[in-house]
């Protein structure tokens, strides 16, 4: 086996060709610089709910549960305070239970500021609204980057780990509700049939459903893969926890265990035999005064609060004109978004020998493996 520097600099420990590549290719589904499902998902779900008979409750209907199924990523406007500041309130209180009642609220009032005719029930408009935000919710749930559900009560991460950040298959389930009620209407404006809806609200109610039991077929086919890591002993270790985290394949799946010592990163076939000693193993690095010194950091401290599976990098800090400085590079990283060669979601700092901090920074890599 290759090894590569001393723990706790090891950044590979154990490599065989075969599995990197089925790992590489468990990561490269899940990009880091998507931070969010995208909102064309969000709103073809908004649009199917209306579609299946909520938008008769209220004037005006389509477009709140359209709006209110995007409303929770107004957040998005926290990225203009930079890219740590967006960590911290991306998926903050817009997207928990006690602020969806407000997002519903304000979807409402922006339709009915700009409806000239037929007012909005108001009172039957906040509860379809409130539907479009829990679609919001419950679909971000689903993905692996998570929400905290119970603030202001509570800044604990919620995630369930089931589809990519992006997932192609939702995308082609809520295509072929978009499609369907097309070609049914080419079908019948053939035969004479006029009914500019024709096969829309059963197509909505399909595509739901069909959401619905994909989500389903992942969740079972994720607890599966979570049993299969955390059933194995690691180094003759039981791991202190286990994750397994999505591709574009819901077959396969990039497995993570966490030991005392470190973390066990595995791909995970459901349809062939499980191989624990294909592993690559990323060790933890004691806490140096070089790393205190980076936590004090604002990235460092905005990554704190998002990090799940967090993996220290420590390095000597080396000038390409002075050589070795005597200082440290002191990097965070999530091993849910990427590895130590392709971090994703990471804090960087420069520490010098008198554990000064001289610069400190946060990134959104491309999540692949090189």
């Amino acid at each position: 086996m290759p090894r590569f520097g001393k723990p706790p600099f090891d950044r590979l420990i154990c490599l065989r060709i075969p599995a990197a590549k089925l790992l590489s290719s468990a990561i490269r589904a899940t990009p880091a610089l998507l931070s969010h499902l995208d909102n064309l998902t969000h709103s073809l779900v908004g649009l199917f709910l209306a579609r299946s008979g909520l938008k008769r409750f209220t004037p005006h209907g389509t477009a709140i549960l359209v709006l209110a199924a995007n409303a929770p990523d107004a957040d998005v406007i926290s990225w203009l305070w930079g890219r740590p500041t967006w960590l911290h309130w991306h998926r903050n209180i817009t997207h928990s239970l006690a602020g969806a009642p407000v997002m519903a609220l304000l979807s409402v009032a922006a339709v009915a500021l700009f409806a000239r005719k037929d007012k909005v029930r108001w009172q039957a408009a906040f509860w379809i609204a409130l539907v479009g935000v829990a679609s919001h919710v419950l679909l971000d749930l689903t993905n692996v980057y998570g929400m905290r559900l119970l603030l202001p009560f509570s800044g604990h991460w919620s995630h369930l780990d089931l589809t990519p950040v992006v997932d192609l298959t939702i995308w082609g389930i809520l295509l072929l509700g978009v499609i369907a009620p097309w070609f049914s209407r080419l079908v019948g404006s053939e035969i004479g049939e006029k009914n500019p809806n024709r096969g829309k609200a059963g197509w909505a109610v399909a595509a739901l459903l069909l959401l619905t039991g994909y989500d389903y077929t992942r969740s079972v086919f994720h607890a599966r893969a979570v049993n299969m890591v955390g059933d194995r002993l690691y180094r003759k270790l039981a791991p202190r926890r286990a994750a397994a985290f999505p591709s574009a394949n819901p077959l396969v799946w990039r497995g993570i265990a966490e030991m005392s010592f470190g973390y066990a990163d595995m791909p995970v076939d459901l349809r062939t035999s499980f191989h624990p000693e294909d592993a690559v193993f990323y060790y933890k690095p004691p806490r140096t005064p070089a790393t205190y010194a980076a936590m004090q950091t604002y990235p460092f401290q905005m990554l704190l609060e998002f990090v799940q599976y967090p993996l220290w990098i420590i390095q000597p800090d080396i000038d390409p004109e002075k050589g070795n400085t005597g200082g440290s590079r002191i990097e965070l990283m999530d091993l849910r978004f990427g590895t130590p060669m392709a971090s994703g979601f990471s804090a960087t700092a420069l520490v010098d020998r008198n554990n000064q901090v001289h610069e400190s920074t946060f990134g959104l890599g491309q999540v692949k493996v090189r």
